[in-house]
């Protein structure tokens, strides 16, 4: 579908068939410790969004702005939206999960990742690089080794090692860096700067955040045509947010939904500068120290469009601890047969603490956005597994279950 570019900060507008990244006029004019401005926004053309409204056989690539690329390469959804029976009884709430942690490489970056492949493939390019603390590297990782494609990936050398390991296998080039993942970052821009190619950083590249958004075009069409009232989206440089907001705001534009979903910003306390500006206004970066790792951002990449998109939407912000974190993630497993990453678990932690802003009768998703199996270490020192038993009938007479 045809689209121009919006830039979130001036406002500007402008079309171009080459790729494009930060606006040309206001990008990197914010000061330091505030959230980067210059985002761009892809606006997909009005006709052709409105033409969409009669379509019986919708799918989410009809709101992309490339096609993808031999798409049974690598599948990207749709994932399941399942309805916990014993968390619907014992919330009270109309509540669905989004699993995109069960996209192929595990998390919910395989969407951003797989149209920026696309990106490549249609400007000729085969070569990307990007910084990631884990999942987006593993993403991206996967999906050039499905299309041959070379993945340079800078990260932090404290990233955990299952996310690390996953790339390596993949056969990206991967650079652990001796410092935070802003210094990747600063690296993989140098990186493509001297040596070309695409570069997928998060919202960085505007494409990622429309990748995202194929996760509300899902939700819409698992939901027999209709949103949520309420989406609780875990939050850490905001650019899921931000394209699980693109994704219904392009849905509204075609005439599919007549509003937006509350989206609630769920942020761990450790690390929850977009919450804190949903809130004060003011767009400033933190000190993240939050264990759940895929949302400890200190500066978030995209938080002044994530900002925009709860307000628009009359959504807020929800702050949870990382035991509250570690203590959904539990419920989860236990209740649901669901194992997540705490960063996913943030969204599940939230809406649990913000239960009674739910009113009666309303339906609410939390999406859960990696695999539990990519940050096993957070379990070191909490769980143990149970001594053996002898190999006897009178050893499991002395079971007490």
């Amino acid at each position: 579908m045809r689209f121009i570019y919006r830039c979130g900060d001036c406002g500007h507008e402008f079309e171009s068939d080459d790729v494009v990244y930060l606006c040309p006029k206001c990008g990197g004019s914010e000061k330091a410790g505030e959230f980067r401005k210059g985002i761009l926004s892809v606006i997909l053309d009005p006709d052709g969004l409105k033409a969409l409204r009669d379509r019986k056989d919708l799918c989410v690539e009809d709101f992309m702005p490339y096609p993808i690329v031999h798409p049974e390469t690598f599948p990207c959804g749709p994932t399941p939206l399942v309805k916990p029976l014993r968390l619907r009884k014992e919330t009270g709430v109309d509540l669905t999960l989004k699993m995109d942690s069960q996209l192929l490489s595990g998390s919910f970056k395989d969407r951003a990742s797989l149209l920026v492949a696309s990106q490549a493939i249609h400007h000729g390019q085969d070569r990307i690089a990007l910084a990631s603390t884990g999942n987006a590297g593993a993403a991206m990782s996967a999906i050039g080794a499905a299309y041959g494609l070379d993945i340079i990936l800078f990260v932090p050398a404290s990233a955990p090692v299952n996310k690390l390991m996953q790339s390596v296998l993949y056969g990206a080039n991967v650079v652990p860096v001796k410092g935070t993942y802003d210094d990747a970052f600063a690296l993989s821009i140098a990186y493509s700067r001297l040596r070309g190619g695409i570069n997928r950083n998060t919202a960085y590249n505007p494409m990622t955040i429309e990748g995202k958004k194929a996760a509300s075009i899902e939700i819409f069409l698992q939901m027999g045509r209709k949103a949520p009232d309420v989406i609780y989206v875990p939050t850490g440089d905001g650019c899921i947010l931000g394209g699980i907001w693109k994704g219904f705001a392009d849905l509204r534009d075609a005439g599919l939904i007549d509003r937006l979903p509350r989206i609630i910003c769920c942020q761990s306390t450790a690390s929850s500068a977009i919450a804190d500006a949903v809130d004060s206004g003011r767009m400033k970066d933190v000190v993240a120290t939050t264990l759940a790792d895929s949302i400890s951002v200190s500066s978030p990449a995209n938080g002044r469009m994530a900002v925009r998109a709860v307000k628009e939407s009359c959504g807020h912000a929800v702050r949870v601890s990382d035991e509250e974190i570690l203590a959904a993630q539990r419920i989860l497993t236990a209740k649901a047969g669901l194992f997540v990453e705490p960063a996913s678990a943030c969204a599940y932690a939230a809406f649990l603490k913000d239960r009674d802003n739910i009113h009666d009768g309303e339906s609410a998703t939390v999406l859960l956005t990696g695999t539990g199996f990519k940050d096993m270490a957070v379990f070191n020192g909490r769980i143990s597994l149970p001594e053996a038993i002898e190999a006897s009938e009178e050893a499991v007479g002395r079971l007490s279950f």
